[in-house]
């Protein structure tokens, strides 16, 4: 450990840190270089960096919302999550620039044209190709620190329990409602928070549910007719993937999510916020 603390050192240099103070950092390319040379998780130097005072360079704009204490409670954290399509593409995003330490992602979807209205990974050259391993891939060209392991199919109610053990929350990204009370049973069952989301059209829903708590796939049923009848605009995705990865963050921060046992709408086409309580 003191010699990677010495490299690290060694590596850093001195400069003047955006809100004013002199401060030290650290490149992507020397935690690469680090990570590759000691055969340890990106994740990891960046974690050790930051015990010993020294900034990530990619994270140094989110240390004035996020302390040092809660960056590394995130580049410690495991987060299971369930679809990597419209939400999910977008929530990993989020999350890889955040810098969630390992990410597991489960989608057994390929990717169609009808999907590049809104979703992050979709483009023109990968239509037909796996998501899961399109996640992959742009793990690597965001954040090479992030260890993601990516799951190319669709999980059943048997096999959830398992792919979301030993996570520190849970993530609904997953597309319509069949499979959601499913999930939300699972993390339950293992004791894990679960953040979820949802919409069609220009409305939405986002909820955290506490193991046990009542969320919002008991209320919601099992009819997907409202998605397929107003869509999917690529504006409600996005914010919905927002509130979503802000509410995992302060969950894995530590910080009390607002929204336990409710459920925050969405209407855009109102421009209204309600919290409905469950």
């Amino acid at each position: 450990m003191k010699h990677l603390q010495n490299a690290i050192h060694t590596h850093a240099r001195s400069t003047l840190l955006p809100w004013g103070e002199a401060g030290t950092i650290i490149s992507s390319d020397d935690v690469i270089a680090l990570s590759q040379m000691n055969d340890i998780p990106g994740h990891a130097i960046e974690r050790l960096a930051i015990s010993e005072g020294i900034h990530p360079l990619r994270y140094l704009r989110n240390m004035q919302s996020i302390t040092g204490e809660g960056q590394m409670r995130l580049l410690d954290s495991t987060i299971a999550q369930v679809g990597l399509g419209g939400l999910g593409g977008n929530l990993l995003e989020q999350f890889l620039r955040m810098g969630i330490g390992t990410i597991r992602a489960a989608d057994g979807d390929h990717f169609e044209e009808s999907n590049l209205n809104r979703q992050e990974l979709s483009t023109l050259g990968n239509i037909n190709k796996s998501k899961a391993q399109a996640a992959s891939q742009r793990a690597m060209d965001i954040n090479p620190s992030v260890t993601f392991l990516g799951t190319d199919e669709f999980l059943t109610p048997e096999s959830l329990p398992a792919f979301i053990s030993n996570a520190d929350i849970v993530i609904d990204a997953l597309g319509g409602l069949e499979t959601r009370l499913h999930l939300q049973r699972a993390a339950a069952e293992v004791g894990i928070p679960l953040v979820t989301g949802a919409l069609a059209g220009w409305t939405g829903y986002v909820g955290v549910v506490m193991p046990g708590d009542t969320g919002p796939a008991d209320i919601m049923g099992l009819d997907n007719e409202a998605e397929g009848i107003l869509g999917c605009p690529a504006p409600t995705v996005m914010l919905i993937a927002s509130l979503m990865a802000a509410e995992a963050v302060k969950l894995l921060t530590d910080i009390n999510s607002p929204l336990e046992k409710k459920m925050l709408v969405v209407d855009l086409s109102t421009a209204t916020f309600e919290t409905v309580t469950l």
